[in-house]
């Protein structure tokens, strides 16, 4: 490869060298999929990738699928961005330059390039995605080994190759769109399934892809379905769909009262996650639906294992109805590929993330995370508690009092080390047994970040974004709301030592 051929990390845009040579900025490759700012018209933030550099991480990824020994046929699709056909397509003509054969599956989910992996019988899938983020962002969530995405041993290569210019082409490549994978996908997730009871669901989409899908599988699961922001809408007028923005689950609370609906679904821009509002119109966080549904499941599938993200609620492990069914819980690092991993490699019957990533293990789901299949189980446990509502089941639970994620900005450069550096001030406060928000800490968990933990149950954390430029921040009490402020003060505190931190996102 020519040194015109191989990416650089800066290239001025509106320039002959952005329309002639990749452009790839190193930190879009992340722990467990890829994301860049791409930027749109009008934005005044400078472009990470250009077209070319998407080709050559085609070429990069499908030379890394020959180096594993991967059949060379991947499945491919897009999201709804003005410009993620574009970007699929230049990641097309890379794949096909490094001899794979690309099965396009057009607009989609990412659950449903999942299990067009299953469908279609083709070991990997690559889809071109910005998720949650907002628009300007493009990125691909990619895997060889379904249900699996890829971890950071494949990222590292993967980024080694393309920013080396390691790719190598191939003949051999070709092209084939599949058709009908839409339809199977979603009677494959609706599966027979019929609510016994008579349901209004209102299903918020944000103007995503999830629009194109959610009220279709939601009716077919037999409830009656109230459409919010459903329109595909690439502009995004009303709220980013991300069902962790309290600005869409607002919306969302909104509409359940207007309606009077029985629950509220929230689906994020690619549709592997799902937020929920319960009839009364009050947010649930993911983590306490995990812990529902966990209940739910659980009934049925004595002595099942569960997989939660380090940001989920602690009363995963001290619920007495989880107990009595003999269920086991097991604390992972946060982030789809690895709590999906973790619950695949435990055997798991379903992982959790705060997030509204629902892993539904055999003979639940598939074992990848897809809104719509959590969507169902939320609409099964109610058919199996008939004379509950959904705010009843969730009184039901423990008492505890969370907050949103929050988000405070950090620079991909920068953030894992000032995590570090605060992981070895909250060591340090613990050996010390200084005072934190009025107590001593008595744990620290350093698996991804820092979850430091009070006597009484009481816990807060601090990581990096696996996906973004921020570090991330979530606090649970026991006890209070009240108590929630005062432990996200001390972090606010702790976090105003750093001048690479900036402006949260929201906060409590």
């Amino acid at each position: 490869m020519t040194d015109s051929q191989r990416p650089a990390a800066d290239i001025p845009p509106n320039s002959w060298e952005f329309e002639t040579r990749p452009l790839i900025k190193p930190t879009g490759f992340r722990e467990y999929d890829a994301r860049w700012w791409f930027g749109h018209p009008g934005s005044d933030k400078a472009p990470e990738l250009n077209l070319y550099g998407v080709q050559a991480l085609g070429l990069g990824l499908g030379t890394l699928m020959h180096e594993l020994g991967v059949a060379p046929h991947i499945v491919t699709g897009h999201d709804f961005r003005s410009y993620s056909l574009s970007v699929k397509q230049a990641l097309e003509v890379g794949l096909m330059q490094a001899g794979v054969t690309v099965h396009d599956i057009g607009l989609a989910l990412s659950p449903m390039a999942y299990f067009a992996q299953f469908d279609l019988d083709i070991p990997a899938v690559a889809m071109v995605t910005a998720s949650h983020n907002s628009n300007g962002w493009t990125g691909v969530k990619m895997g060889v080994e379904r249900p699996l995405t890829f971890g950071p041993d494949e990222m590292s290569r993967l980024k080694t190759i393309v920013l080396e210019g390691l790719g190598k082409a191939r003949a051999g490549g070709g092209y084939v769109r599949a058709d009908g994978v839409r339809e199977r996908y979603i009677a494959d997730l609706v599966g027979g399934f019929k609510a016994k009871r008579k349901l209004k669901v209102v299903a918020a989409c944000g103007n995503g892809t999830a629009g194109a899908f959610a009220p279709q599988a939601l009716e077919a699961m037999g409830v009656e379905v109230v459409a919010l922001n459903c329109d595909l809408d690439h502009t995004f007028p009303n709220y980013n769909p991300n069902p962790e923005d309290m600005k869409m689950l607002h919306a969302l609370a909104e509409a359940v009262r207007e309606h009077k609906a029985d629950v509220g679904l929230a689906f994020d821009g690619d549709g592997d996650r799902c937020g929920v509002v319960d009839n009364e119109g009050e947010e649930i966080f993911a983590d306490k639906v995990g812990l529902m549904l966990a209940r739910d499941l659980s009934a049925e599938h004595k002595g099942a294992t569960f997989v939660v993200d380090v940001k989920s609620t602690g009363l995963y492990a001290t619920d007495p109805v989880l107990k009595a069914n003999g269920a086991k819980t097991d604390y992972f690092k946060t982030g789809h590929s690895y709590i999906k991993r973790r619950s695949h490699k435990l055997g798991a019957l379903a992982g959790f993330e705060k997030s509204g990533h629902f892993f539904l293990q055999p003979p639940v789901g598939k074992g990848y995370d897809c809104g719509l299949t959590a969507a169902r189980c939320v609409i099964a446990m109610l058919d199996n508690n008939p004379d509950s509502s959904m705010a009843d089941l969730k009184r039901a639970l423990p008492v505890s009092y969370g907050s949103p994620t929050m988000s405070p900005a950090c620079a991909d450069e920068v953030k894992y080390d000032v995590v570090e550096r605060i992981i070895a001030s909250f060591e340090d406060k613990k050996a010390k047994r200084e005072k934190v928000a009025g107590r001593a800490i008595v744990d620290v968990n350093t698996v991804n970040g820092v979850r430091f933990t009070f006597a009484d149950g009481a816990w807060g954390l601090i990581r990096a974004s696996s996906n973004t430029p921020n570090l991330v921040v979530v606090v649970e009490s026991l006890a209070s709301k009240e108590d929630v402020s005062a432990i996200f003060a001390a972090i606010k505190q702790e976090l105003a030592k750093y001048p690479e931190v900036g402006a949260f996102d929201q906060e409590i």
